[in-house]
């Protein structure tokens, strides 16, 4: 019993001391609007499943390979990623605490938008893009009192673990993969596609709403029936929807 009163008290030592570590290494950085972004396109990246290389960071924020590289340099050289050596990067504790606080703020301001302003959903990201980092936090605090947190942005979408594999362990799965003959509820649909969220929107593919998934076409579409008539997809779409399927006793 001693032993394992010591190995905790150890632990929590150990804890303790991560702590401080990266509370120094937060209060000694820096943070500019830059870094911010990347380790924000680090987090969401993962959410969606990718393994996040200088190529992934080039692409997910449409930067030049050099401006990649030169912000890979300062957030390791800032304690805030770890590159492996095949090119790999990932978030430490300082990093993704920044990132989470960060797309926190983003999904409160996606939130206040569409609860507060009556802004149309498939518009909110890219203005809490522009707006999460001019809030203050006195204002961040107002918004959590208002709205609270632990909610899904107006996509649907969690911040935290949010990635496919935990959307697949709730149950959920890419309207891609939904069998014909069946029933779907949209849950989450990928939020940084402005061109996507408004043709989804214009088919009433939104968090939310329900539809039969007729056929699943050779020619890689899908049938809907959304509202009564038959809508077509594309799955290149339908990989970017997470649906929950209806009971089996519903099928269509």
């Amino acid at each position: 019993m001693g032993s394992l009163n010591q190995f905790i008290i150890l632990e929590r030592a150990d804890e303790e001391i991560r702590h401080k570590y990266h509370a120094t290494i937060l209060s000694n950085v820096k943070i500019t609007i830059s870094k911010e972004n990347y380790l924000k396109a680090i987090a969401e990246a993962e959410s969606e499943g990718e393994t996040v290389i200088a190529a992934t960071l080039a692409r997910w924020l449409n930067v030049s390979a050099p401006a990649v590289a030169m912000a890979i340099r300062r957030l390791k050289r800032d304690g805030l990623i770890q590159v492996a050596a095949q090119g790999e990067i990932t978030l430490t504790r300082a990093g993704r605490d920044i990132a989470t606080r960060l797309l926190n703020r983003h999904h409160l301001i996606e939130r206040m938008l569409t609860e507060i302003f009556g802004m149309e959903w498939y518009k909110v990201h890219d203005e809490a893009e522009q707006l999460e980092h001019a809030v203050s936090e006195d204002f961040e605090r107002h918004l959590v009192e208002r709205l609270g947190t632990g909610q899904a942005c107006p996509h649907g979408n969690l911040v935290g673990l949010d990635r496919p594999e935990d959307r697949r362990q709730k149950g959920l799965i890419p309207l891609a993969e939904a069998p014909g003959g069946t029933s779907a509820t949209v849950v989450s649909v990928f939020e940084r596609d402005r061109q996507l969220l408004e043709y989804l929107d214009t088919l009433g593919v939104r968090p939310g709403a329900r539809f039969g998934v007729m056929n699943q076409n050779y020619d890689q579409t899908l049938t809907l029936k959304i509202n009564g008539r038959d809508v077509p997809l594309g799955r290149t779409a339908a990989e970017k929807v997470w649906v929950r399927m209806a009971d089996p006793s519903a099928r269509m």
